[in-house]
């Protein structure tokens, strides 16, 4: 089954499988289920193609999601580069904007990779 796109797994639970889209967590998802008065439990599989209709008019009707979710936060973030903000020129960075500590965090994303002391370490042999 295809929502938006995207594969949702026939497998999990509705609610669950839901939330396999960009930008319907658990408790949109949630929601949803309660206004469509559909039985979250329910495997993807046992919906019928009313109930997958109602579930995908919904999702349409009350929320941005994927491509159009992205385009909307690749266009924040270039508003905050142009002007000249203090996020944004972290976003350019590619270091976190939020305040947190980049000595122990964020290493992978600035290419800092340090090996712990004892990764590089031979083994004593034996006497």
């Amino acid at each position: 089954m295809r929502l938006f796109g995207v594969n949702i797994p026939d497998d999990k639970k509705v609610i669950i499988a839901i939330t396999s889209v960009y930008g319907v967590g658990p408790t949109s998802a949630s929601k949803l289920m309660q206004e469509l008065k559909i039985d979250p439990d329910k495997k993807t599989k046992d919906l019928t193609q009313d109930e997958l209709n109602r579930i995908k008019q919904a999702i349409e009707q009350g929320y941005r999601v994927e491509g159009e979710l992205r385009q909307d936060i690749r266009q924040h973030i270039n508003r905050l580069k142009n002007i000249k903000s203090y996020r944004g020129s972290r976003h350019a960075k590619h270091l976190p904007a939020r305040g947190q500590n980049t000595k122990r965090n964020s290493r992978t994303v600035r290419g800092n990779v340090r090996n712990t002391m004892g990764s590089g370490r031979r083994k004593l042999s034996l006497k």
